[in-house]
């Protein structure tokens, strides 16, 4: 399963990393991945106008989009575009941190995932 990565270097950049989770065959449940030890969860809801200028993550997390899209801006000024369903594991919770803005103008819904 790929997920992006958003973590910071030694000079305190932001970057994004292209990440694969292996998956193991399970049979007729599917594919499971190996747990992943987890401290909370959180649902959040932002605004239509979302447009968070530089900041960085609270805590290591994942963060899995609901519904709608954002596009992330890392410190090197590398943009992606993240769409409903995608996740990303946030890292940079030091250094000069990300932007982050909705695609478009309505409310999205994402989960929280603290590490």
């Amino acid at each position: 399963m790929k997920i992006t990565r958003i973590c910071s270097d030694e000079k305190g950049e932001s970057y994004f990393e292209d990440l694969e989770i292996p998956l193991i065959d399970q049979g007729e449940i599917g594919f499971l991945s190996e747990d992943v030890e987890v401290k909370k969860l959180q649902f959040r809801k932002v605004s239509a106008d979302y447009d968070y200028d530089f900041h960085h993550a609270p805590q290591k997390q994942y963060i899995v989009l609901l519904d709608g899209g954002v596009e992330i801006e890392t410190s090197l000024g590398e943009i992606r575009q993240f769409q409903t369903g995608e996740i990303l594991l946030v890292e940079d919770t030091t250094g000069k941190g990300h932007k982050t803005k909705n695609l478009k103008k309505r409310e999205r819904n994402s989960l929280f995932i603290h590490l």
